[in-house]
């Protein structure tokens, strides 16, 4: 008899896993155009409304209020509506299952979609800085640095929420529907619909330690150079923790 010596997955393997994620990717119209398209068109709503005043260090209130809107919807659309329905829809076919019995775990899987995730949302970030850029004259953020790091911390909330709804979901199309109205909520209470001082003061306070409020607001201060509020950073890790204790409870590979 032939022993079979099996081997974990090696780097070949992840290049090719993550090049067919971003096949699936390229290949959803609406899951492409939507975290894109829709940050975009808001941007050029809101800029006219937001004028050209400064608001320090030469920040207009184009810089400091749209473009950490915009960035935090290319986010959130990616992590909370896209990834689940794709997840969903691994786990309604038995991707999942099947991956669970071959020396690729699943958890490639996640991986994986996380990885493309991220070059999408890299791509609909870049898409808006140009077109602000060119048609709006955006300046970059004071402190680049921080900016960067409340990003990142942004896209992990983000995708923990995500997780959740892709553990809740038994189907792709209700993923969608429960990522769009958890999307929907989250920006609602963070400004997306208007600005937060035009929103009730429990609003205000609820939204700035949730996902989306806490990661607009971090970005605005560090677009202007102003310290970044404890609570903004707290609401971003909160979320992180919460979502992926949550999805490690609730999520079923198959």
């Amino acid at each position: 008899m032939t022993d079979i010596t099996v081997h974990r997955p090696g780097p070949r393997a992840w290049a090719g896993l993550l090049i067919c994620e971003l096949k699936m990717v390229a290949r959803d119209t609406a899951g492409l155009i939507v975290p894109i398209g829709l940050p975009m068109l808001i941007l050029v709503m809101n800029a006219s409304s937001a004028g050209r005043e400064t608001i320090a260090h030469g920040r207009t209130a184009f810089d400091v209020y749209v473009l950490p809107l915009v960035f935090t919807m290319v986010v959130a659309t990616t992590g909370i509506v896209n990834m689940p329905s794709f997840l969903a829809y691994y786990r309604r076919s038995g991707i999942l299952r099947r991956l669970g019995v071959t020396p690729a775990s699943p958890a490639l899987v996640l991986v994986a979609q996380a990885a493309a995730g991220v070059l999408q949302i890299a791509v609909g970030i870049a898409a808006a800085w140009i077109l602000a850029m060119l048609a709006f004259d955006a300046n970059p953020p004071v402190r680049v640095g921080a900016a960067l790091g409340v990003l990142a911390l942004t896209v992990a909330a983000m995708y923990a929420v995500g997780l959740i709804v892709a553990a809740l979901s038994p189907t792709p199309n209700s993923s969608v529907a429960i990522g769009l109205s958890v999307f929907f909520a989250l920006g609602a209470t963070g400004g997306m619909f208007g600005g937060r001082d035009s929103l009730p003061e429990v609003i205000t306070t609820i939204g700035q330690w949730l996902p989306f409020g806490a990661g607009s607001q971090a970005l605005s201060a560090a677009w202007i150079g102003a310290p970044i509020e404890a609570s903004n950073l707290i609401g971003l890790a909160a979320g992180l923790v919460f979502g992926s204790v949550v999805a490690a409870v609730f999520f079923r590979w198959d």
